[in-house]
């Protein structure tokens, strides 16, 4: 079938995206004939943390300082000058490669974290924290001191729950959950850090059958901003815990650790169908009529695609067996009009997860970053992006002049997508102000990704133009440095709690970065 060669977000983190059977992954972090693709994403990707220490003037810390700060922590302080440096600064997408930081501080344990926390307050040193360094606008580096959680990525499963270092990568959550058999539900991006993605909510393949991956959140470690290690949970520090369930990597403290309930991983259904652009409208339409309101064990991601050319792509995951999902498949497709390319198989579920991240060809090994620093792999294979973001949540379907709008979009110059994946079931349970993630009610996400010169220009005028018939409403982890009105867009009715505490648990703001709380 006919597929695009965009590598796209649709969770939490762009990446490489679905890869069905038969089609490999390009070393450019596109893919050779494959569905363009998710993330992290179910986003940001990743907890960022940038700020700079309370007020008062102070020279900067010397050479001694550095050192000292070096020796102790238990793990590993990177300067300006190291053999590793530039390895160790630059984050997943290259357009932030001209930030130099003073120091990456591959933190071992809490204790690290802490360490860190009292240098930049002592020294009025500006702070940025790190998981898998996918922030959209390049938040999780700076020109400070950069707290890295990656070494702290041990993963166990125990007596149907998951207990998740902050540094644990996508990929390998799931690769070591499912030796034991269970999972969590999470993003699709496989070098996405598991903090980012849990933090700002976590969209997911699976969201619709388990919920988001701050749902299945039972309680979490922080170091917050006094250098204390806080367990959270429903009955410790519950407003913290509340918050760090969709309030956004990076505003409330380093988070070092999670602990989940964890669901059965059994085999699943994969999903991809095509349809030539002509088609485009008419399967928007039968789309968001049937996505958001299927049973829960389906879900899906519309992928609408310019690069080079115009392509019309769908690919889900079903819970359940292949005979169930092409009946669940059916409603739809008969509404859309039967497509020009179509694949449904079963496969195990950490085959699945690897396929909807791009990784079908690769070894859990091979689908990291290459290197030799925490996080990455000597035969690491899985490339970096460029790319440029925006999102939309769609509390209403499109009407037919939505529709319209939303194709001529896509039809415009240039190389870019807009990715739509389905909400509903699970997601849309709780009440918004259960969580700190409050788009319990909308219909499905909305994510502009584009490429090449060109980006950002396309961008701004895509979701300009969308505005009038998505409304305002935006996505944390696909965090958005021009968008206007960000608390609401993020946050809704639960800005307001979530500034409540921010102020007890930071009240000098040692967390600040554009768009903090």
């Amino acid at each position: 079938m006919r597929v695009s060669a965009l590598a796209a977000a649709a969770a939490a983190g762009a990446c490489g995206g679905p890869t069905p059977p038969g089609h490999t992954a390009t070393a450019s972090g596109g893919t050779t004939r494959t569905p363009s693709g998710t993330a992290a994403a179910s986003g940001t990707a990743t907890g960022t943390a940038t700020g700079t220490a309370a007020a008062g003037a102070r020279t900067a810390p010397g050479p001694s300082d550095w050192k000292a700060l070096g020796r102790g922590l238990a793990g590993k302080l990177i300067r300006p000058g190291d053999a590793s440096y530039d390895a160790a600064r630059r984050l997943y997408n290259p357009s932030f490669d001209a930030v130099r930081p003073s120091a990456v501080a591959y933190c071992a344990n809490p204790s690290d974290v802490a360490e860190c926390l009292a240098f930049a307050r002592r020294m009025r040193v500006p702070l940025t924290s790190r998981s898998g360094g996918h922030s959209y606008a390049g938040w999780s580096t700076g020109t400070g001191l950069v707290i890295d959680v990656s070494r702290m990525n041990t993963v166990r499963a125990t007596a149907g729950r998951a207990v998740v270092g902050a540094g644990a990568q996508l990929v390998d959550v799931y690769d070591r959950l499912a030796a034991h058999g269970v999972s969590i539900p999470a993003g699709s991006c496989p070098t996405v850090g598991i903090a980012g993605l849990t933090l700002g909510g976590g969209l997911g393949v699976v969201c619709r059958k388990y919920g988001l991956t701050c749902d299945a959140l039972e309680s979490l470690q922080i170091v917050t901003a006094d250098g204390r290690l806080r367990t959270c949970d429903a009955n410790h520090d519950a407003d913290l815990y509340w918050a760090s369930r969709g309030g956004g990597g990076g505003n409330f403290g380093v988070a070092v650790s999670f602990t989940f309930r964890a669901h059965a991983a059994r085999d699943v259904t994969v999903f991809y169908l095509s349809w030539p652009w002509s088609r485009a409208r008419k399967v928007v339409t039968a789309w968001q009529a049937w996505a958001p309101s299927a049973p829960d064990a389906i879900w899906s991601t519309l992928h609408l695609s310019h690069d080079p050319t115009l392509d019309v792509q769908l690919a889900g995951v079903h819970v359940g067996s292949r005979g169930e999902c092409e009946r669940l498949l059916e409603p739809f497709t008969a509404a859309a009009g039967a497509p020009s390319g179509r694949a449904v198989r079963q496969a195990p579920y950490l085959r699945a997860m690897m396929e909807m991240g791009g990784c079908a060809s690769r070894t859990v090994s091979q689908c990291h970053r290459q290197g030799d620093l925490p996080g990455r792999t000597p035969n690491g294979l899985f490339p970096r992006d460029s790319f440029s973001a925006k999102s939309h949540l769609a509390y209403r379907p499109l009407s037919a002049a939505g529709v319209k709008a939303l194709v001529d979009q896509i039809a415009a110059g240039g190389r870019h997508a807009v990715l739509l994946d389905a909400l509903g079931g699970a997601v849309g349970r709780p009440r918004p102000d259960a969580t700190a993630f409050p788009h319990r009610q909308a219909l499905f996400s909305v994510q502009y990704y584009a490429h090449m010169t060109g980006a950002a220009a396309w961008l701004r005028a895509a979701r300009t133009a969308m505005e009038p018939h998505f409304g305002p409403h935006a996505y944390v982890n696909y965090i958005d440095p021009e968008l206007k009105g960000w608390r609401q867009a993020y946050y809704g009715a639960n800005a307001g709690r979530l500034a409540q505490v921010k102020a007890a648990y930071d009240p000098d703001r040692l967390f600040r970065f554009p768009q903090a709380v």
